[in-house]
């Protein structure tokens, strides 16, 4: 049995319209997605997914030397041929042995596992529009980009106004309130509301004394990304309650091991469609610590790229039992959607930051740059009345002077009318 061919196809699958909306500003490269189709020498055929403008492991140049002609088995461990080309290789395994993928990584634990809605940081109207939509769907949590340029108290009580009681929150800062100061100040704010379930990397990981205060001092968990600060430094400290994996199978099953010693409970972070998906129930099967509600961003498509898409039950997926992934690949939206480039520019615009005594500061840096930029400048931390808007290239003479004055780094400040309520 070994790999006879092995095919990359890269596809634009587009994000749901209300996603687009803020996710083509920020990051519309999400749209690009490259599969893996491998075939073995008994006609059986493997598919996975790698996101090539995110994914832990780019699938390498070449890697068709490396994968071509080989046993699957002998190959499928090696995390280093990157996302897809392993999953492609443990679907093609598993159906060749007549078994679903979980069976190749462990012992199954779980028939069921938790999944979570991810959403970028939006308007309060956007975020609850965002949640409702994942409660029709059968999702029970939310994973939300939190931001300290907006008004954070407004959008979660959007959100509660519109979502069962059940319905929990876990709020991802990704480092942006900057210092334990500002974290434990506004963080206890939050403890008022009892669906906020758990707060992300709320400053810097490598702060690490900084997050033991956090930690101390905050009635909620907070969860980190493993590796950063070492995980022996992280237990020893005990600077987390538990932790976000994202990694290869090899590197997974290393941590998740770890992890279990230590009982600590994860969330696995595998972004990516339907197929994905499929592949983080395979391994949330087996890893017993796999808790927390996976993150796969699997809701921001249009489509899963499934002929059967995957059903929800109250925030829960079941771990396919067919052999390989269990899947079976959407080969008409593979067509629909194929192209032949793997990035995507956002349209020119600039972020347009307003407080509610009218004071506007424009930023000309992306949105990933402005998670920096935004509290080097010291701005207050999700003021009452507080927005950030992408402001896009209408042609205008007056878009033109704002964006040439906010080249370089540079911001650009001023009073503006305040909108009447």
């Amino acid at each position: 049995m070994n790999v006879t061919s092995l095919e990359l196809i890269h596809l634009d699958v587009p994000f749901t319209p209300h996603t687009n909306e803020t996710m083509q500003y920020w990051l519309p490269h999400w749209r690009i997605t490259q599969l893996c189709k491998v075939t073995l020498d008994n006609g059986i055929v493997g598919w996975g997914e790698t996101l090539p403008n995110y994914t832990w492991a780019k699938v390498p140049p070449k890697v068709e030397e490396q994968v071509v002609g080989k046993n699957p088995a002998e190959v499928m461990w090696r995390d280093e041929l990157g996302a897809g080309v392993q999953m492609a290789l443990f679907d093609a395994v598993g159906k060749a042995l007549g078994v679903p993928a979980y069976r190749l990584l462990g012992n199954k634990r779980r028939e069921w596992c938790p999944i979570s809605w991810w959403a970028m940081d939006m308007q309060p109207a956007a975020w609850a529009e965002q949640c409702a939509e994942a409660v029709r769907q059968g999702y029970m949590s939310a994973k939300l980009k939190a931001r300290t340029w907006y008004d954070l108290h407004a959008a979660l009580r959007a959100i509660f106004a519109v979502v069962p009681e059940q319905f929990i929150l876990d709020l991802d800062f990704n480092a942006t309130l900057d210092n334990a100061a500002n974290a434990v100040k506004f963080l206890s704010t939050l403890e008022q509301y009892g669906q906020v379930a758990m707060f992300e990397s709320p400053i810097p990981q490598e702060d690490v004394a900084g997050n033991v205060q956090i930690r101390k001092r905050i009635d909620r968990p907070v969860a980190m990304h493993y590796g950063s600060p070492p995980i022996m430094t992280a237990l020893h400290e005990d600077v987390c309650d538990g932790f976000v994996v994202c990694a290869g199978a090899g590197a997974i099953l290393r941590q998740a091991h770890v992890l279990q010693e230590a009982n600590k409970p994860f969330w696995l972070q595998l972004v990516g469609t339907g197929i994905t998906t499929s592949w983080a129930a395979h391994l949330g099967a087996v890893l017993l610590e796999a808790k927390w509600p996976a993150i796969t961003c699997m809701n921001i498509w249009e489509s899963q790229l499934l002929r059967t898409p995957i059903e929800l039950r109250g925030g829960f997926m079941r771990v396919p039992e067919a052999p390989g992934l269990g899947i079976e690949v959407d080969e008409d939206a593979l067509a629909r959607y194929q192209v032949d480039y793997t990035f995507v520019e956002p349209p020119r615009h600039v972020y347009r930051y307003a407080r509610a005594n009218g004071e506007v500061t424009y930023y000309g840096c992306g949105k990933q740059e402005l998670h920096r930029a935004y509290p080097d400048s010291a701005q207050p931390i999700c003021e009452a009345g507080a927005s950030l808007d992408p402001l896009p290239d209408d042609g205008s003479a007056e878009f033109a002077a704002i964006y040439a004055a906010v080249q370089g780094g540079r911001t650009l400040r001023r009073r503006e009318p305040v909108p009447a309520r």
